[in-house]
């Protein structure tokens, strides 16, 4: 067990390095005017790699995270396919006048705080950030999936230690109980979104990825926009497939946290 924790830990910390050599040797390169679409994308998933490589890092020094079994392997597969779904096909592109930058309605952040609601926010939130980072990659939204994966896997966290950790959610009989605790784990998740997206998307894209100030200022304003009506919808739709699906959700994932 400690050879696999001692292997786990060089593996992610090969995986850091790697991201972040990628990361100063592609960055030049990705905000450069004459930048192509691919060396942005190799940009973004440098940062992403970096990203990966720390927070395995990190969850590799957490003694009471339980081995993951192949039903919750499966679920959070499952999940990241739907986030993957709800940012793909239930999406309105909302662009910027004058550039190439967008932003968009979607129904991806519905099944990301639904994965944290099911899974906890560890695994629900990697589930959200890998399906929602990959729509992403393929959606046209290349610069931003880097800031997508960490917001997102933020989401998770937070839903789900309000969820499982303060609210004990999964043991939860009381309908009344059951109905406003999960709305209200939902909507911690989707407030810091609310919060961080435009704040964090304002530096990322302006110091990152070099965009004008005032190009990142008019961005950040139309994505505070669409993250609000975004964080609504996802708040009040999460909040009832959980609950349509808990009984047999209970059953499938019995003894899951």
């Amino acid at each position: 067990m400690k050879n696999n924790l001692t292997i786990k830990r060089i593996i992610s910390a090969v995986l850091a390095a790697i991201g972040l050599a990628g990361v100063i040797l592609f960055r030049s390169k990705a905000i450069a005017e004459d930048a192509t679409s691919g060396q942005k994308a190799l940009f973004s998933a440098a940062l992403i790699v970096l990203m990966l490589g720390v927070i395995i890092l990190i969850t590799t020094f957490i003694k009471e995270r339980k081995p993951a079994d192949a039903k919750t392997l499966t679920m959070a597969a499952m999940m990241a396919a739907l986030c993957f779904v709800g940012f793909m096909v239930f999406k309105i592109d909302i662009p910027v006048p004058g550039s190439s930058e967008k932003s968009a309605f979607h129904l991806g952040n519905t099944f990301c705080v639904l994965a944290a609601l099911i899974l906890g926010g560890y695994w629900g939130g990697l589930a959200g950030a890998v399906g929602m980072t990959i729509g992403d990659l393929l959606g046209g939204y290349v610069t931003s999936a880097p800031k997508t994966f960490f917001l997102k896997l933020c989401i998770g966290l937070i839903t789900g230690l309000i969820a499982h950790k303060v609210f004990k959610l999964s043991s939860v009989t009381d309908k009344k109980q059951l109905v406003w605790k999960t709305a209200v784990s939902a909507a911690a998740g989707m407030v810091f979104n609310v919060v961080a997206d435009p704040i964090v998307g304002y530096f990322y894209k302006r110091y990152l990825f070099g965009l004008a100030q005032d190009l990142a200022k008019t961005l950040a304003k139309i994505s505070a926009g669409t993250t609000l009506v975004n964080a609504i919808v996802a708040v009040i739709a999460a909040t009832i497939f959980y609950l349509a699906l808990r009984p047999a959700l209970k059953r499938i994932m019995k003894g899951n946290d």
